[in-house]
């Protein structure tokens, strides 16, 4: 383990399109003593608000890893957890930590299909407002600061271009991880179906589970503390939490979590 880290695993959050870094702070509370919560920053946005955001997924995992692995420290075991463009990135980041030899015990991703699935209607492309009707659209709901002029201005570049690189993203491997993933959704999700978001089971070689929550495709902006529950759950003792060498086929070993609330 990093110095100073103790024996907490780190809980690596990697945001959805047009967020920040900061929407993860208040996880950190709600983490408690289970993770150390660390958050992944973007060009385009808040302290990078001034630099280029990537318009390609792979590149970014590329471009962003050596900085993220300096976050997380020599022998940090870590998950990754990834909502929506999040959820792709994260694949790829973790693709890329196994390589370096590093400890990633969980992919925990949150709606989003599997890899391999590209999304039918798309927002890239379009002009600002139909842009943003469609944003509007696929998120269920309109962030204030896009009926600020200003504020616009300066989130509208970043959200573009993380639509740009979500909807036109193409796995870098066709190889699926060796650790466990689970899968995430709301129940009401209308970009992604209950059988689109069991496709990551394909995308692992150890075990698989999922969970829906109640609520649309943004259900973890009210989700905080369920979702770290069921990330705990599927991290429990008795749970696989390392790479399964023998690639044991999936069949039987899907499990899906219960849910604290209806």
């Amino acid at each position: 383990m990093s110095a100073g880290h103790g024996d907490r695993t780190t809980l690596l959050c990697v945001p959805f399109a047009g967020a920040g870094p900061s929407f993860f702070h208040p996880w950190r509370e709600a983490a408690g003593d289970r993770w150390r919560v660390v958050p992944v920053s973007l060009p385009g946005r808040e302290r990078r608000l001034l630099e280029t955001p990537y318009r390609d997924v792979s590149e970014a995992a590329r471009s962003e890893i050596d900085r993220i692995a300096e976050d997380l420290g020599e022998g940090a075991r870590t998950v990754l957890f990834g909502h929506s463009l999040g959820a792709v990135l994260a694949y790829e980041l973790a693709h890329l930590l196994i390589a370096r030899g590093m400890h990633v015990e969980r992919l925990v991703v949150s709606g989003s299909p599997g890899p391999w699935t590209r999304r039918e209607r798309r927002a890239s492309g379009l002009g600002d407002e139909e842009f943003l009707a469609r944003v509007e659209e696929f998120a269920g709901f309109r962030h204030e600061a896009l009926d600020h002029p200003e504020m616009r201005e300066l989130i509208l570049p970043a959200l573009q271009a993380d639509c740009e690189m979500h909807e036109n993203y193409v796995p870098s491997t066709g190889a699926p991880l060796p650790v466990p993933i689970c899968s995430l959704r709301g129940d009401r999700d209308g970009l992604v179906t209950a059988q689109e978001a069991r496709q990551w089971r394909d995308s692992t070689t150890s075990d698989f589970g999922c969970a829906e929550f109640p609520g649309d495709h943004m259900y973890l902006v009210d989700a905080c503390r369920e979702v770290l529950d069921v990330i705990e759950a599927q991290s429990a003792p008795g749970d696989s939490r390392t790479a399964d060498p023998a690639g044991r086929a999936r069949a039987g070993r899907e499990g899906a979590v219960p849910l604290g609330r209806p």
